[in-house]
C-alpha cells in the first residue's frame, strides 16, 4: 500500500470520534501509524446517530485533524459500528456439494454461508457480518476449511452479527455526507481483536471487553474462531452518573473525581483520604471521602462485570478461558479495574494496548485507540491476500445498497 493511498480507520464512539491513518509496513507484520485525529462525538450516543448534522461536523472534525497531520486527504475508511442496537445469533447452513466428483470448491462455501443466512428472519436488520465456525462435511464435524474435500453434504456453524437497518443507514449516510467512502462496516470489538490480540489467545481462549462510555462490547475467541458477541447498555459514563449522583456535584467533576482519585478497589484507600471539590473547581465546595467514591466506583464496575459473566454464561466460557479477559476502551484504565476483573471472573485479566506499530505518536499505543488501530488493521489484512474474506465474511451489499441509498438522496 502507497502512501498515496493509506488505510483509515474511523471509530465512532459514543464519547469521541477518533481517525488512525496507517500503511503496512513491507512485510505486513506491523502497521505504521502516520496520523490520527479525534473530536467530541456530537449527535452520536451509545453508537446510534441522534442528530444527523452533528454528527456530520464531528466526524468532519476528527478527520480535518488526521489529514492535516498526514497532508493527505482522507477519501475511504473502514469504519467502526457499535450500539446496542446489534445483535448476534448462531445459525446453521445446509447445501449439497453441486459437483458430480463430489469435490467442494469455494462456490459451495459461498452457497452454505449465504443458506445460513436465511435463517435470519427478521426484515428491519442488516447482516453485517457470516463468520463460519465449524463446518461438517457429510457426519464429519469439526472441519475448519473443507475446500478440497470430498463429500455430498456440506453444512456450517456460523455466528450472524446484524444490526438494525434504520441505524446502520444513518451512520452510513452520515460518513458519506462527509465525503468519505466506506471501505467495510466492521463491528468495533470485532476490529479491535485484530490490534489488541495475538493467535495464540485467540487459539486457547480469551473474552476481549471494550468499556466505552455508554456500552460495554463483548466479543469471544476460542480455537482462533469468534464464539460469541454481545453488548451491554453501561459503560464508564455510568460510573461517572453515579459519583455526580453520590457526591452531588456536575458531571464535569465527576468526572475528573474518576480520573484523578477513582479506584475499583475501596479496600487500598485509607479510610482518612479526602478530596478537596474546590480545588477541582473553585465552584464546588466540601471534602468528600475517596473511599466513599471507591465504594461508588465498586458497585458499578461490579455490575457491568455481573453483566458480562452473564454472557460467559451463555456459551458455558464462564471462569474457563486459558487466556482471560483483555479490558479496551477509555474505561479500561480506570484505577483496580484489572484487579477486580481478576477477582470477579476467576480468570487472568490485563488492558489490552495496540500490537505491531510503528509510531511516533504516543496516544496512540492507548487502548481507547484499539478500535481505530483495529479497523486499519482489517484493512491491511483484506488487501495481504483476502484472508480475512473467507474468516468473516461481511456482506458488502449492504454497503453497495447504503451507497446507493444515500447518493440518491444526497444528490
Amino acid at each position: 500500500m502507497s502512501r498515496e493511498a493509506p488505510l483509515v480507520g474511523l471509530d465512532l464512539g459514543s464519547t469521541t470520534v477518533r481517525v488512525v491513518v496507517a500503511t503496512p509496513t513491507e512485510g505486513g507484520s506491523e502497521l505504521q501509524i502516520l496520523g490520527v485525529g479525534e473530536h467530541s462525538a456530537d449527535g452520536i450516543s451509545k453508537g446510534a446517530i441522534t442528530s444527523i448534522e452533528d454528527a456530520i461536523s464531528s466526524i468532519s472534525g476528527a478527520l480535518e485533524q488526521a489529514e492535516r497531520m498526514t497532508g493527505v486527504p482522507v477519501t475511504h475508511a473502514y469504519v467502526g459500528i457499535n450500539g446496542t442496537h446489534i445483535s448476534s445469533q448462531e445459525v446453521h447452513g445446509v447445501v449439497a456439494v453441486a459437483k458430480a466428483d463430489g469435490e467442494i470448491r469455494e462456490e459451495d462455501v459461498e452457497r452454505v454461508i449465504e443458506a445460513s443466512q436465511t435463517m435470519v428472519s427478521p426484515s428491519n436488520v442488516e447482516i453485517l457480518h457470516v463468520i463460519p465456525r465449524t463446518f461438517t462435511v457429510d457426519n464429519q464435524k469439526g472441519v475448519k476449511d473443507p475446500i478440497g474435500m470430498s463429500g455430498i453434504r456440506l453444512e456450517v456453524d456460523a455466528q450472524v452479527i446484524q444490526g438494525l437497518t434504520a441505524q446502520v443507514k444513518n451512520l452510513t449516510k452520515c460518513v458519506y455526507r462527509t465525503g468519505v467512502e466506506i471501505d467495510e462496516l466492521v463491528l468495533g470489538v470485532l476490529a479491535a481483536s485484530e490490534a489488541v490480540l495475538t493467535k495464540r489467545q485467540k487459539e486457547i481462549g480469551v473474552a476481549l471487553l471494550n468499556i466505552g462510555a455508554s456500552t460495554s462490547s463483548l466479543m469471544v475467541f476460542e480455537e482462533g474462531d469468534v464464539l460469541h458477541a454481545g453488548i451491554i447498555p453501561v459503560g464508564a459514563g455510568h460510573i461517572t452518573n453515579d459519583i455526580a449522583i453520590g457526591l452531588r456535584t456536575s458531571i464535569d467533576v465527576a468526572e475528573r473525581v474518576k480520573l484523578d482519585f477513582g479506584t475499583a478497589m475501596p479496600e487500598e484507600v485509607g479510610k482518612r483520604d479526602e478530596i478537596n471539590l474546590a480545588e477541582i473547581d473553585p465552584k464546588e465546595s466540601g471534602v468528600v471521602s475517596r473511599k466513599h467514591v471507591a465504594e461508588i466506583i465498586e458497585a458499578r464496575v461490579a455490575e457491568i462485570f455481573s453483566m458480562v459473566d452473564k454472557e460467559l454464561q451463555k456459551v458455558d466460557r464462564s471462569g474457563l478461558l486459558p487466556a482471560g479477559l483483555i479490558l479496551i476502551g477509555g474505561g479500561a484504565k480506570l484505577a483496580g479495574l484489572v484487579e477486580v476483573a481478576k477477582r470477579e471472573f476467576r480468570l487472568p485479566a490485563a488492558v489490552g494496548n495496540p500490537l505491531n506499530l510503528i509510531t511516533a505518536i504516543d496516544k496512540v499505543h492507548e487502548p481507547e485507540y484499539a478500535t481505530a488501530v483495529g479497523l486499519a488493521a482489517w484493512g491491511a489484512a483484506l488487501q495481504r491476500g483476502g484472508a480475512r474474506q473467507s474468516k468473516f465474511s461481511t456482506v458488502n451489499d449492504v454497503i453497495g445498497k447504503l451507497r446507493g441509498w444515500v447518493k440518491n438522496i444526497t444528490s
